[in-house]
């Protein structure tokens, strides 16, 4: 049997998405993406809400596609894989990690963000995505992807 490298994450974005483009025309747009779970303190019987933050990454037509809709505070479900990058920093010359989601999938949900505060601002519209379904899903692939 192979192996599974897979992450489901429904969270709200902690800032607007940023886009950028590499030298060979390939958009991608990244964004910080919160998780919160509650547990329960075992020393003082407290609920607590512990946070989580990810990183996530659209490569292409996801990123051309979703990236104005992806704004701080909007709630959305993501599938990927999970990749670490790293790099000497040039400063101190140490090896720097980060680790984060290589967006194959991912769906935008009710609750937080949009520019004009209107849930249903997303669908139907000539700007609608081409590669958007019904349910405003997409599907990732890998090609020219940058790294």
């Amino acid at each position: 049997m192979g192996s599974v490298n897979k992450a489901i994450l429904v969270g709200n974005l902690g800032k607007d998405a940023e886009k950028t483009t590499t030298p060979s025309g390939v958009s991608i747009a990244r964004f910080n993406l919160a998780t919160t779970h509650r547990r329960k303190n075992s020393a003082t019987g407290e609920w607590e809400d512990r946070t989580e933050w990810h990183r996530v990454t659209l490569i292409g037509k996801q990123a051309d596609s979703l990236q104005r809709y992806l704004v701080k505070g909007k709630q959305v479900y993501v599938e990927g894989r999970i990749e670490t990058r790293s790099w000497d920093d040039k400063t101190t010359g140490q090896k720097r990690y980060m680790t984060e989601i290589i967006c194959e999938t991912i769906q935008l949900l009710g609750g937080g963000g949009g520019r004009s505060g209107r849930e249903d601002d997303y669908g139907g519209g000539p700007e609608e995505p081409s590669d958007m379904g019904a349910s405003g899903r997409t599907g990732g692939g890998d090609d020219d992807i940058p790294f």
